[in-house]
């Protein structure tokens, strides 16, 4: 209880106007939200630490009164309090857009949450395609991991890199995210979507952002969560000016001040390291690649504003 005689707890999801609670206890209470809040205009968002009363004690239902302060809070996916983000791909079936995770890569960076990397499917994926996704991602920052959420292969390892921890899980649909919900979180009983025949694309099955409480010995008996979050196969880059964009290529940042030109774009300019470095082999080509055309969709940008 606190100083209003409320009951502690976190939203675990959002359904139609009525915010799933769960204490410390883990008993589930199904809240609404005040009228104060929507003239505040605030939204509780999966993740938030709540204080809320009950108003229906056998139908475990309630009513929030305060959300506590947030560490951080995700546009999209819609989440508050996360510590870091997995990024969730498959290696084949369908086969990972580079572009998607890069894009993943920079909105994470811009709020400063860690990311981890799992390529999943690997029971059905060659060798040397995984290890191209490997090498690629070496130097963009993030763990990288290879599993398989359909055996079991890899994910102890992945485990460790979430333990104690609320981790947003994102990526496209079909990559069996809700494979490695149902593996990790046996109580959650997540839908499994099937592939559409003819383009290997998932059919997006995650509704809406819900918190799942994960187990498993990797653990090491820490409190530890996922976010599942809705695919999606597009992402924006954020609102950021296209200086900002370099930073975030951590490959890029083995070249400090070796560019002949101290405001180089790393596009076109002579004499520029970095681009010398993808045309060597030393920054995986797919990576710069991706950096120049998010460079130039940043410039559109910025000339739009003006039209």
């Amino acid at each position: 209880m606190d100083e209003e005689g409320g009951l502690q707890g976190r939203i675990i999801k959002g359904i139609a106007g009525f915010y799933y609670v769960e204490t410390r206890t883990g008993e589930v209470f199904a809240c609404k939200a005040r009228g104060r809040f929507r003239r505040d205009d605030i939204k509780p968002l999966p993740g938030d630490h709540v204080t809320f009363v009950i108003t229906h004690e056998g139908d475990r239902e309630g009513s929030l009164i305060g959300i506590h302060p947030r560490r951080n809070t995700l546009v999209r996916p819609p989440v508050a309090n996360v510590d870091q983000a997995l990024l969730f791909f498959s290696i084949k079936k369908p086969d990972p857009s580079m572009s998607l995770i890069d894009r993943y890569l920079i909105s994470m960076g811009r709020t400063g949450l860690r990311s981890v990397i799992a390529f999943n499917k690997s029971d059905i994926a060659p060798d040397p395609e995984t290890e191209i996704l490997k090498r690629t991602y070496a130097g963009a920052g993030a763990d990288v991991f290879v599993v398989s959420a359909q055996t079991g292969q890899g994910l102890d390892e992945l485990l460790s890199a979430l333990s104690g921890k609320i981790t947003a899980l994102a990526g496209p649909s079909g990559a069996g995210k809700s494979t490695l919900i149902n593996r990790l979180c046996p109580h959650a009983k997540a839908q499994t979507g099937e592939l559409s025949i003819g383009n290997d694309r998932g059919k997006n099955t995650t509704r809406s952002s819900e918190l799942y409480r994960v187990e498993g010995e990797a653990l090491d008996g820490k409190e530890t969560w996922l976010v599942d979050t809705p695919g999606f196969s597009a992402l924006e880059l954020p609102d950021m000016e296209p200086q900002e964009l370099a930073p975030l290529y951590p490959e890029f940042m083995k070249y400090p001040g070796m560019c002949r030109f101290t405001s180089c774009r790393h596009i076109s300019e002579p004499g520029c390291a970095v681009s010398e470095a993808a045309k060597k082999g030393d920054i995986p080509i797919s990576r710069y690649e991706s950096y120049v055309q998010f460079e130039r969709e940043l410039e559109l940008r910025i000339q739009n504003r003006y039209r």
